[in-house]
């Protein structure tokens, strides 16, 4: 999280909804791989301290849940290296989701950001053997913390043509202090909309908000780009947010499963629309 320095179309859907639960871990469908909360704690618990052995450990990560190394690219622009993974889709639509993998020098970046990139890493494995309408593109930028270098010049890379045909982007940041939430002011009206009736839907405790500062949607959300952020954190987040105090064992398991599981149900429910229900 960036604060301010002062402080086929419907399989994927029906696959999802129908595993929808938050107070049981869920059957799962014949051909859907759900990750269990101590799966996602277990990878969340790994969080690299130190910003030189990060992006590294994101690509490890992604290996490990079922990612080809040749799959795997580091886009490099002038100034930051952001890590991609791509599923293919039928249509020419895309569906971009989201997480930075750098940290503040204060504390371990467990919360801020190895939680958003946990969250992203295993969304990947859930979906990476279904079959879809868009393509889902996974990325993890870098230099988030440093004013959104690497989502910034990733959006600006999109060709002007190009960029109604990126439905939406779904972005993980802060997750695993308290129950998920959307950054209002870091999200389109309607993606806030959604993930708040989607929620309800799917049992997931969930609430909206005005968070302080900026996250990587806004680098799209600047271009005209429909998008939103998921987080976890509860009012006094400041606490553990960039100070030492942000470690893995700040990390609640059920918190960081419940961000998962809804941004799933995202990617699901866009996957089955038109990229203009969400313009």
């Amino acid at each position: 999280m960036n604060l301010p320095k002062n402080r086929r179309r419907g399989a994927l859907a029906g696959l999802l909804l129908l595993a929808a639960t938050s107070h049981a871990q869920p059957r799962e469908p014949p051909s859907l791989h759900l990750s269990t909360e101590g799966a996602l704690l277990e990878d969340a618990l790994k969080a690299p301290c130190d910003n030189r052995q990060r992006l590294e450990a994101v690509r490890q990560l992604f290996l490990a849940v079922g990612a080809a190394p040749e799959e795997i690219f580091i886009d490099s622009y002038r100034r930051v290296e952001d890590l991609r993974v791509e599923l293919a889709g039928t249509s020419e639509e895309a569906i971009l989701i989201g997480a930075h993998w750098d940290k503040v020098s204060k504390g371990c970046g467990a919360v801020d950001n190895w939680s958003g990139i946990v969250a992203l890493a295993h969304i990947f494995q859930t979906l990476r053997s279904i079959p879809r309408d868009k393509t889902l593109v996974f990325v993890a930028f870098g230099r988030e913390e440093e004013g959104l270098v690497g989502s910034k010049a990733m959006a600006k890379a999109i060709p002007k043509p190009e960029r109604t045909k990126l439905c939406a982007m779904v972005n993980l940041d802060s997750l695993g202090l308290t129950k998920p939430q959307v950054g209002k002011n870091l999200s389109s009206r309607r993606l806030t909309r959604l993930a708040r009736d989607l929620a309800k839907k799917m049992n997931i405790p969930f609430a909206e908000g005005v968070i302080p500062g900026n996250s990587d949607s806004t680098s799209f959300l600047d271009l005209g780009i429909p998008a939103l952020t998921i987080h976890g954190l509860p009012r006094d987040f400041r606490k553990v947010l960039h100070t030492r105090n942000d470690q893995v064992e700040k990390i609640h398991g059920r918190s960081l499963y419940l961000g998962y599981r809804l941004a799933l149900g995202l990617v699901a429910e866009i996957d089955r629309s038109h990229c203009t229900a969400w313009q």
